[in-house]
């Protein structure tokens, strides 16, 4: 490998705070086959197909331990939209995977770099090297690090049941569980808007609309729950 490449796939070392013992096992997941098409060697294919096992794995047992009382349709929701392209896509550009990509020349001028499919193929592949090279404690440290913040995130509560996430965080640092209140319906038959607050004892915790109770309750249950996460 070449200078200019050591110093690229240090950056990535550093960035997830892990060395390869076998830098190659990075290199390949960095591949992509159309500059294989050109120079010849191996693409990140292989990886990225271990590196989705390896993925769905390791955040399955993260939100089994973070949310022990989630029913299987909720948790599989939140794991979907977390190894979304989208998703993985921001995490690769977070770690600068796209500069360091192995591009033939058609796919570097088509904006291969920036190119959100790319990206989530490329970080699948990276942890599937990670994983290889390191094991199991090694991939997990990684998907944690990368991971956790993304389950305090509005858009992941979207994702789940909003009033069990509730019920749970009260329930662990308050020792009390949520009392929803309707506090105003409004507007004709046909476009209803319901306003529902929670409370936890007296204290005021959130306020929700939403077009049924249903809907205002859930949007109540996430204004709760990111008041109660922020004032831990």
């Amino acid at each position: 490998m070449n200078e200019k490449l050591d110093d690229t796939l240090a950056g990535i070392e550093a960035r997830i705070k892990y060395r390869f013992a076998n830098p190659e096992l990075l290199q390949e997941a960095l591949t992509h086959r159309t500059y294989v098409n050109e120079a010849g060697g191996k693409d990140n294919q292989r990886l990225e197909f271990f590196g989705d096992a390896v993925l769905d794995f390791l955040l399955s047992d993260l939100l089994l331990r973070r949310f022990p009382e989630s029913r299987e349709g909720e948790l599989t929701k939140m794991r979907a939209a977390l190894v979304d392209e989208v998703s993985l896509g921001r995490i690769a550009a977070d770690l600068d995977l796209g500069a360091s990509l192995r591009l033939g020349r058609g796919e570097e001028k088509g904006g291969g770099r920036h190119k959100r499919s790319l990206l989530a193929d490329a970080f699948e592949a990276l942890l599937a090297a990670l994983y290889l090279d390191g094991g199991i404690e090694a991939a997990r440290r990684v998907v944690h690090k990368l991971f956790e913040p993304l389950l305090d995130s509005p858009d992941m509560l979207c994702g789940r049941d909003a009033k069990t996430e509730l019920q749970e965080q009260a329930r662990t640092l308050r020792r009390e569980l949520p009392r929803y209140q309707l506090k105003e319906a409004s507007g004709p038959d046909h476009d209803r808007r319901f306003t529902v607050e929670v409370y936890l004892g007296e204290d005021l915790m959130g306020e929700g609309v939403g077009r049924t109770k249903k809907e205002a309750e859930q949007d109540a249950a996430r204004a709760a729950t990111l008041l109660l996460k922020g004032a831990r």
